[in-house]
């Protein structure tokens, strides 16, 4: 029986020791791989961290500014080379090169290249009321009165655009209209840059808004060939 007694007493302190043993090293591991896991989780990037990435976004924004950029620039150049805005720099050439001085050319050659390239806007005003109105006044003043002789082509293609048949009136617009004017508009350019002598007399003060506009009305139809 003592023996007995002595083996149950032994044998419960070391299992309660041992108990106590793995509880302690239980309690002491906890707060380690606690903070481990804690420390884990600090250091490792989230999976939105990682998907964000500010380089990207700049190189994104930045493509995509020069896209709108670029749209607007093929955009801007575009609707500049329109056919009705081609139009109208080669009618508002047409008529300073009518008044203008400084230019050997054949004025009269401009009012058939006036008359092909005129915009539908004015040739509608031209061809309206207001229009027959303004020539008619201009003629009963013109019977009366002597015009300057800058004014007599500008008026003559006035009359010209009100009295042109529907054949010649839809040359206007067309591919052989515009090759017309073309065509014109070189022998036009030739005879200005042939009676000058030199480019530099061609460049002078005098003649400079003479040659601007013989280079707008041979431009104009190579764009509108184009």
């Amino acid at each position: 029986m003592m023996s007995l007694s002595l083996s149950l007493s032994l044998s419960s302190p070391t299992h309660h020791f041992a108990s106590y043993n793995k509880q302690q090293i239980c309690a002491l591991r906890s707060p380690q791989s606690h903070q481990t896991k804690i420390s884990q989780q600090k250091l490792q990037p989230s999976s939105s961290f990682l998907g964000y990435n500010p380089l990207r976004v700049s190189i994104d924004l930045s493509g995509e500014m020069k896209r709108k950029r670029s749209g607007g620039v093929v955009c801007y150049a575009s609707a500049a080379l329109a056919p009705r805005n081609l139009q109208w720099v080669c009618a508002i050439s047409s008529f300073v090169l009518m008044v203008a001085k400084g230019t050997g050319i054949h004025k009269s050659f401009l009012v058939p290249l006036f008359a092909l390239q005129a915009p539908t806007a004015v040739v509608s005003w031209i061809q309206g009321e207001y229009g027959l109105w303004s020539a008619f006044l201009a003629l009963i003043a013109r019977l009366f009165f002597s015009f300057p002789g800058e004014l007599e082509l500008p008026f003559i293609a006035f009359l010209m655009v009100i009295v042109a048949p529907y054949q010649v009136a839809n040359l206007r617009g067309t591919k052989e209209g515009v090759i017309l004017s073309l065509v014109i508009a070189a022998y036009l350019g030739f005879q200005h840059f042939t009676r000058a002598g030199s480019l530099q007399k061609v460049f002078d003060q005098g003649s400079i808004i003479a040659t601007l506009a013989i280079i707008c009305i041979v431009a104009t139809p190579c764009l509108l060939l184009i």
